[in-house]
């Protein structure tokens, strides 16, 4: 089969990967570069989840203040100090501080929610649901919930600057893991709103 350049260099600069990598991923794709992004998706999943035990002390804090009204802080961490000054990183934590001000989490990811809030949501949306057999009402209740986690931690939102509303942020974060080869992490953040109480 015979790869052309121009797809070699379509798919390279829509992903970032190595020429090599998309050069095969075409090969396995038949020539298409829309199935040869989601070879190099995968691989790159796969490639993610395997960095995702290695430490991540470097980094950046960054920063966001939107109209003098909304003011963001964000630890993102990264392997290196080298790839946390390349500006594909620093790109990536400013779009995360500015989601951030955007769609106000009240956690990174899901894990950190306490379980009395769990417990106390769960409470809440058994509650709403009437004449029906507990394992309907279990179903019910663990789609509230899965709601509630993409609603209310980073990592399962929906990223603003996404127009198709499909990506969430731990997506955004697996393909930079792919593409900048370092595992990278969400440590924390602080959303100060003008005005809001202080509970």
């Amino acid at each position: 089969m015979n790869i052309t350049a121009d797809a070699v260099k379509e798919l390279r600069e829509q992903t970032g990967a190595g020429m090599m990598d998309c050069k095969k991923a075409l090969s396995e794709a038949g020539g298409s570069v829309e199935k040869a992004l989601d070879v190099l998706r995968q691989k790159g999943l796969a490639t993610a989840s395997k960095k995702a035990a290695r430490e991540a002390s470097q980094g950046l804090v960054g920063s966001y203040i939107h109209m003098g009204k909304i003011g963001v802080l964000v630890e993102v961490n990264c392997e290196t100090d080298f790839v946390a000054k390349t500006d594909e990183f620093q790109a990536l934590v400013k779009d995360i501080a500015m989601h951030i001000a955007a769609a106000t989490p009240l956690y990174v990811k899901r894990e950190d929610v306490p379980a009395e809030v769990i417990a106390k949501e769960k409470e809440i949306y058994a509650s709403q649901v009437t004449n029906k057999p507990p394992q309907v009402v279990e179903k019910i209740v663990e789609g509230k919930l899965e709601k509630f986690y993409s609603d209310m931690c980073l990592t399962e939102q929906i990223f603003v600057k996404d127009p198709d509303q499909k990506k969430k942020i731990k997506d955004l974060v697996i393909e930079k893991i792919a593409k900048l080869g370092e595992n990278i992490v969400l440590k924390r953040f602080a959303r100060f709103q003008l005005g809001e109480k202080i509970s």
